[in-house]
């Protein structure tokens, strides 16, 4: 049996829950989960679209330059895919497509999350260069992709690994 099978017969045994009323508690869920990001990132890409405008600017060298290109294509793509599940919600209101509206909301999400990290650590990049020089902030950067790597991928790709108690 696949795992989505079995979380669905847990959720009808434990929850007493229909698929529709377990789509709605996903909905539900991702929607908190988009609240916790959504605004972050839309702050972190407005700030990055101003930076060019500002009389420091000038001083990044070609590379920074670079890195602060893939850091705002990062944040922008992380808040078109973070804000996507809504704007998918309001084209499909009506239409009693929940499940797919579920589904597509769980991988815009999840991709915008990885986007948001290398925006994150671009940004970092950026700062530590600008404040302390370019090996801290090859250091700076290694750490926090390590940091977003192990917190946001692995430690829950672990945690998936490991059998789920199924009393809870």
């Amino acid at each position: 049996m696949s795992a989505a099978r079995d979380d669905e017969e847990w959720d009808k045994r434990a929850r007493g829950e229909t698929e529709i009323q377990r789509l709605d508690r996903n909905w539900a869920d991702l929607l908190q989960e988009l609240r916790v990001v959504q605004t972050g990132v839309q702050l972190l890409t407005g700030f990055l679209l101003t930076l060019p405008f500002q009389a420091r600017f000038t001083i990044l060298d070609t590379s920074m330059r670079v890195v602060y290109l893939v850091t705002v294509v990062a944040s922008v793509g992380a808040t078109v895919l973070l804000v996507a599940p809504v704007a998918t919600h309001r084209l499909l209101f009506r239409r009693h497509q929940l499940a797919d509206l579920v589904a597509a909301g769980h991988h815009y999400a999840f991709a915008g999350m990885i986007l948001l990290g290398v925006a994150l650590t671009g940004v970092t990049v950026l700062i530590f260069d600008t404040v302390a020089g370019l090996v801290a902030a090859i250091a700076a950067g290694i750490c926090f992709a390590l940091l977003f790597t192990g917190v946001w991928l692995l430690g829950p790709l672990y945690q998936r690994r490991r059998e789920p108690d199924s009393s809870v």
